[in-house]
């Protein structure tokens, strides 16, 4: 197959989310043995012929609050063999997911410049807390990231939703300050795409030029436009993103079946 000089230029990346992994490798989220599912839709990735440069992984890595829980995490990972972005989400704990995410092959809320796109992690947690904000001190970091970057597009990923999910129970975790990200984000000039993880299910839209895309995790799904908290029974999900070298992108998301 000849491959085309724009086919050569683009980046293609790997969107992961929420495994909620445990140290026990029998750990169950709401009837799904994690780990299980994470190696089912690894295996799935690896088994097809569509290759990625990057991984991004958007939070929710562990569900127990134990360092061997990350450890599970790199183990299952390690394998890719590929430079994996990784941010936090509301269940990980900070300080034990950075003694594994900033070691290499792993970065941890990093930015990285590849060809013509640069790709910028954010953290939105707040301890304690299951909803979101991306802090003044985050927003002043992405500043002076997109100021420094000569990149011509930017992609950004991060854990919580920055536009609400149509959903009640969810919308009331969902950021806090997702309007002045957004802003933030527009008045960059420069950002293409947003990725974000947490809501267990999909989502996609354009948002002034934006496009923002969520996907589901790699185990349990959560009901969509339920008012109440309601689990799905749609299977593990992730996600094939493609940036392109004229600042368009395309994404294909991937059920993965038993």
């Amino acid at each position: 197959m000849t491959v085309d000089a724009s086919d050569r230029e683009s980046i293609r990346v790997l969107h992961l989310t929420d495994p909620h992994l445990f140290a026990d490798p029998s750990g169950e989220l709401r009837g799904i043995v994690t780990a299980e599912s994470l190696q089912r839709v690894l295996n799935h990735y690896n088994a097809g012929d569509w290759r990625a440069e990057r991984v991004l992984i958007t939070g929710d890595l562990i569900q127990d609050d134990t360092a061997a829980a990350y450890d599970r995490f790199r183990d299952l990972l390690i394998p890719l063999k590929l430079r994996m972005h990784c941010v936090p989400g509301n269940h990980d704990v900070r300080d034990l997911m950075q003694v594994v995410c900033r070691q290499p092959p792993f970065s941890y809320c990093a930015n990285e410049e590849v060809r013509d796109w640069l790709l910028l992690g954010l953290d939105s947690c707040i301890s304690g807390a299951a909803g979101g904000e991306v802090s003044a001190d985050e927003l002043s970091r992405f500043d002076r990231i997109v100021s420094a970057s000569s990149a011509k597009y930017i992609m950004v990923f991060l854990h919580h939703p920055p536009i609400p999910m149509g959903s009640a129970w969810l919308d009331t975790v969902g950021m806090k300050n997702g309007d002045a990200l957004l802003q933030r984000l527009q008045t960059a000039g420069r950002v293409r795409l947003l990725v974000f993880g947490h809501v267990h299910q999909p989502y996609e839209a354009e948002h002034h030029g934006i496009r923002i895309v969520g996907t589901p995790s790699t185990c349990r799904q959560f009901k969509p436009a339920s008012d109440d908290f309601a689990v799905d029974d749609r299977p593990p999900a992730y996600r094939r993103i493609t940036l392109h070298a004229d600042g368009s992108t395309e994404n294909e998301l991937i059920w993965v079946n038993e």
